[in-house]
């Protein structure tokens, strides 16, 4: 289903940057392989991969901006519904509970979180969101948006482009993409662990 490498190779940067836009401040975004995409479009963007799209810094800035943006609309958007969307119907693209279990870290990370949120799948798509539920300071969200998109964006797309140049890397790019998605749903079944924890403690003390 996620042939990273494939769809970079048709839709380039314009699609690179939609997606990024799309985990980063969009409900519908939060099943899109973020970690495996930024690697695979570093690993693009060196003689090892072709190079298929521009050079590091041309595609690094791209995720970069594409970061931020996203999480500003989420923030945004996030500010103009408030706490409707914890009422909101389910649905095929959207879960309240995601929200729930969103506001749960944020508010045990604090403003921190929107820089954390960027490492953990699904969260990244929801944090921004709940921050701006949370009524954030702007200026805030948008210092701490920058740097997170900074770190997550420019870092692994980095990181791609220069491991992606060792050979086994290079060789076994398929398998080295998995281990990233498997490795950055480590952080999500952790989160899920505790907030399960922090329900049953908190359900046995209301009883």
């Amino acid at each position: 289903m996620f042939d990273v490498e494939s769809w970079l190779a048709s839709g380039g940067l314009l699609l690179l940057a939609a997606i990024v836009f799309a985990e980063s401040g969009l409900l519908i975004g939060f099943f899109l392989p973020g970690d495996t995409l930024l690697f695979i479009a570093g690993f693009l963007s060196s003689s090892a991969g072709g190079p298929i799209l521009p050079s590091l810094p041309i595609t690094a800035a791209v995720v970069f901006l594409a970061a931020v943006a996203g999480d500003q609309v989420g923030y945004l958007f996030g500010r103009r519904l408030g706490p409707s969307l914890f009422t909101r119907p389910q649905s095929r693209l959207f879960n309240p509970s995601r929200v729930v279990h969103a506001r749960t870290f944020f508010d045990r990370k604090g403003p921190t979180a929107v820089i954390m949120a960027r490492f953990v799948p699904v969260m990244r798509t929801f944090t921004p969101i709940v921050a701006g539920v949370a009524a954030m300071p702007y200026r805030t969200f948008v210092l701490y948006n920058v740097i997170g998109g900074a770190l997550w964006g420019i870092g692994l797309t980095t990181a791609g482009y220069y491991f992606g140049e060792i050979d086994f890397v290079k060789k076994n790019l398929d398998y080295v993409a998995v281990l990233i998605l498997a490795v950055s749903l480590v952080p999500v079944l952790l989160e899920y662990r505790k907030i399960r924890a922090q329900h049953k403690v908190q359900s046995r003390n209301e009883a």
